[in-house]
């Protein structure tokens, strides 16, 4: 009996596959020694092949970087969008950060040295922000009933907040430490909006 021929991949699974093996190369070597030749020769195909698919190494590091993060913002997305309060949704949003930086922050890390973080792939980020404060501005007056001007103001402030948790998350990266600093956000974005919340048009005085 003859073993049954492999089956042949899709330009998309092709795709995803050298990708995959790029990104398993960035956390696992040197991220400058990572080629186009070393991706080929990692996934036993032809160098000609790697360049059907990506021009460069500039470009198979930008889709990389675009494939990630478009990843991440949809898992993320999909997590703060089950929320049932506007709490829960920054506290969703903080952890779910928290998880993804331990999970994949060498990833990223790795591709920002090496040059995936490109003009296209930033403008593509600030889009997915513009999304995502737009939504938690929409929720916090809905719910809270903030004022229309202070309230987006005091969204965006809350959201910037998400990176200086992540740096001092990064000087002691431990599950109690992620624990600890995530309470103390939670505890500030309660009463942020509490406050703001009480001094609502309609409720001053009340």
């Amino acid at each position: 009996m003859t073993d049954s021929p492999r089956r042949r991949l899709t330009a998309e699974e092709r795709r995803d596959q050298l990708l995959d093996m790029a990104a398993e190369l960035l956390v696992s070597e040197d991220p400058e020694s990572v080629t186009m030749e070393l991706v080929a020769e990692r996934c036993r195909v032809s160098r000609p092949l790697v360049y059907k698919h990506f021009a460069n190494r500039d470009e198979l590091l930008g889709e990389l970087y675009r494939r990630e993060a478009r990843r991440l913002d949809a898992e993320l997305a999909n997590e703060v969008a089950a929320a049932t309060s506007i709490e829960e949704m920054f506290s969703t949003l903080v952890r779910g950060a928290l998880r993804a930086a331990d999970e994949r922050g060498h990833l990223f890390t790795a591709l920002r040295q090496s040059g995936g973080s490109s003009r296209t792939v930033r403008q593509e980020q600030r889009l997915r922000d513009a999304r995502t404060f737009r939504a938690f501005v929409a929720r916090a007056v809905e719910e809270r009933g903030l004022d229309r001007r202070l309230g987006p103001a005091a969204v965006s402030l809350l959201l910037s907040m998400v990176d200086s948790v992540l740096a001092q998350w990064r000087q002691d990266p431990t599950p109690a430490r992620a624990e600890l600093l995530a309470d103390a956000y939670d505890a500030i974005v309660s009463a942020t909006l509490t406050s703001l919340a009480d001094d609502a048009p309609g409720r001053r005085g009340s």
